[in-house]
């Protein structure tokens, strides 16, 4: 299994909230992409604090090549006070790909001479406890019940999943926080402790005991309860898969000002190449760091002096062909169409060896590169096509190629290498790096353009994972430390 399709918990805080609000709960909604909300789940409760941490945890399926929005709806028992528009706090939501673990464990702790908190009567003790995460936070993962007036609680044994508590790792930190409950939500700090799930695991004995100033706590039992437990290993680059977007321009017969050219600027919609640009594009762009994205075009005689280049910048600075996000390069397509002059062949080999020569100079897994090509012409230098590929199948790199119009493909298909690896002067390619999809296949009949295109987004990407991580296993590279998290300006506190 690649990255492609996976499990992930998300935790939801809400720090900082308006006073005098009571938090009623949260309700995760993720969007269908026609924009239809589906209700999926609600946190528990929280009463009387401005910054409640929710224990519930929503599990949900990651798919790489979709766009998946989610939508937040905070509940109140009562209005929120202020003024309407007026910022009344943050939600920090935390997401970690889930480990294949499926065991669970059962249990139970005690203390001993706990700090006396109330000044009438006894502490009444609870407990929370903690799963570090990969940034180094830490994410509630389970409350005890409160035991009232005692020094000396047993709490109720719980059982609880191995990835709720340490997402399958059995040496993580566990961090586990001792309070005196208050009636007022001010719960008074007793004491904490840290542990891992291999600790807890030999249950009673020397190895479980903790003091914490002058308290003990004790953990009574802890067994597993006998589950099936699938085991299956993949290399994960937590936020530096950084790919690289490339949109060229080739010959189409006919003037772009013209209604049939594929390149025509029609005042209401958007052509095929514009609408494959976009849709491919908003998807992975949200896995570069950046969002600088350098957009070429190939097939055209430039000004001013006519000469036929397949390789040129779109925003007219060869120096620095980088555009600020997709709706850059959208704009760079389009200025390039009133300035340049749309001319044949289609060749292929110059973008691809343009791209390879970056991705030569990274072989450390800091970045991996995705060229994206957008044709609407026969290949014309088939044989020096397939000799780049070939060389670049070694190289952190993955080609799409998305064909627009009616022409004929056929030779696309042999590029795509799905049935029989590409090979140039009796050498295989290293890998498959090349998904090849003709853009008519994804066309809405009823012409709904949003669903075309998440159709085509969908399937064209689908590979890329899987070649990532290929590329990422055979040469043994490990994914990189996670960066530390990020902490909005003016926002000191928040995790």
């Amino acid at each position: 299994q690649g990255i492609g399709n996976k499990e992930w918990r998300e935790s939801v805080k809400y720090p900082h909230s308006t006073e005098g609000s009571i938090l009623h709960a949260f309700d995760p909604q993720p969007f269908h992409p026609l924009s239809r909300s589906l209700k999926f789940g609600r946190t528990e409760v929280i009463e009387n604090t401005l910054n409640p941490e929710f224990v519930r945890k929503f599990i949900l399926d990651y798919f790489f090549e979709e766009r998946q929005n989610l939508r937040f709806d905070l509940r109140m028992e009562k209005p929120m006070a202020g003024i309407p528009g007026k910022k009344c706090g943050n939600i920090i939501v935390k997401a970690e790909e889930m480990g294949n673990c499926r065991e669970s464990v059962m249990m139970q702790f005690c203390g001993n001479k706990l700090d006396k908190k109330d000044f009438f009567g006894k502490s009444d003790p609870f407990l929370v406890f903690y799963r570090s995460n990969e940034d180094g936070t830490f994410t509630i993962c389970h409350k005890t019940e409160v035991v009232k007036n005692t020094l000396n609680p047993v709490w109720q044994a719980f059982k609880i999943p191995v990835r709720a508590l340490c997402n399958g790792d059995y040496d993580r930190t566990i961090k586990i926080e001792c309070y005196d409950w208050e009636r007022d939500g001010s719960h008074d700090f007793i004491g904490e402790f840290t542990t891992s799930y291999r600790e807890l695991s030999r249950g009673q004995s020397q190895f479980n005991v903790y003091e914490v100033s002058v308290c003990v706590f004790t953990c009574v039992h802890a067994s597993s309860v006998p589950f099936y437990i699938w085991l299956c290993c993949s290399i994960i680059v937590p936020c530096y898969y950084c790919p690289i977007i490339y949109h060229y321009c080739t010959c189409f017969p006919g003037n772009p000002a013209q209604p049939t050219s594929l390149h025509y600027m029609s005042p209401y919609q958007m052509n095929a190449y514009a609408m494959a640009l976009k849709a491919v594009g908003e998807i992975i762009q949200d896995y570069d760091s950046d969002k600088m994205f350098p957009a070429l075009g190939f097939g055209a005689k430039l000004p001013p002096d006519g000469r036929v280049s397949h390789e040129f910048a779109l925003n007219g600075n060869p120096q620095n062909p980088y555009c600020a996000g997709i709706d850059g390069v959208m704009e760079a397509y389009y200025q390039s169409l009133k300035s340049v002059c749309l001319y044949g062949p289609t060749n292929f080999s110059p973008v691809i060896n343009h791209v390879a020569r970056y991705a030569a100079s990274v072989n450390d897994g800091s970045q991996y590169f995705v060229l994206l090509i957008i044709t609407d012409g026969v290949i014309s230098d088939m044989a020096q096509t397939k000799e780049s590929i070939v060389n670049a199948s070694c190289l952190p790199m993955s080609i799409i190629i998305v064909g627009v119009g009616p022409a004929e493909f056929d030779a696309m298909i042999e590029l795509d290498g799905d049935e029989v690896r590409i090979s140039s002067r009796g050498r295989y390619a290293e890998r498959d790096i090349v998904q090849f999809v003709p853009f008519r296949d994804y066309i809405d009949r009823t012409g709904n353009h949003i669903l075309s295109m998440a159709r085509l987004a969908k399937d064209v990407l689908a590979e890329i994972p899987d070649q990532f991580l290929s590329y990422m296993r055979t040469r043994g590279i490990k994914p990189l430390p996670t960066p530390p998290p990020y902490t909005p300006p003016g926002s000191p506190g928040m995790e």
